[in-house]
């Protein structure tokens, strides 16, 4: 019966036996690297998304109020009281058409007869503006005196709505302005 002592095979399975301490610290540092740049590379597409949707959604919301601005009106009668935030119309059925900026509410209601409807919401900044028909010689618009409103055929709005985004205050639409002009 032959014993033979292998002393080859332990030194092999130490050889095989996995990784060494400092092959493990460099992998765990690629490794975290490559987390860290995936992670930050998630939250810029994260935000860029919610950006363009609040983008998209203030757009959308910006165009209605303005169509339903313009549409009524160009409708109205006449221009029956004025303030920088507030417009009160003679409607086509003779009732009062008010449009209201609440900067404390940051929103813009619509009222005809006993409905109110919110035009806007999360309006930071809304003025509305009056003038007369006839434009000057430096391309601006005469405007009305402030004791006859019924000379008024051109309205001028303007406001910027924002939102917060991830905790931060973030302006998500340009300033949206127009001038309408009274038809009737």
């Amino acid at each position: 019966m032959n014993i033979s002592i292998n002393t080859v095979r332990p030194a092999l399975q130490f050889r095989r036996a996995g990784l060494t301490l400092m092959e493990m610290v460099v992998a765990v540092g690629i490794g975290s690297v490559v987390l860290a740049a995936v992670g930050s590379l998630s939250v810029f597409t994260a935000k860029s998304f919610v950006a363009m949707g609040n983008y998209s959604d203030l757009d959308r919301a910006s165009t209605f109020a303005l169509d339903t601005l313009t549409h009524e009106i160009r409708q109205t009668r006449s221009l029956s009281a004025f303030a920088t935030n507030r417009l009160v119309f003679v409607d086509q059925d003779n009732n009062p058409l008010t449009y209201a900026y609440d900067s404390g509410a940051r929103q813009l209601t619509r009222t005809k007869g006993t409905s109110t409807k919110v035009l806007l919401k999360q309006c930071d900044y809304l003025v509305f503006g009056i003038s007369q028909r006839n434009p000057s010689n430096n391309f601006t618009f005469y405007p009305v005196s402030s004791t006859n409103y019924a000379t008024t055929k051109l309205v001028d709005v303007s406001w910027r709505c924002s939102r917060q985004i991830f905790g931060q205050k973030v302006n998500t639409e340009s300033v949206q302005t127009a001038k309408i002009v009274i038809r009737n």
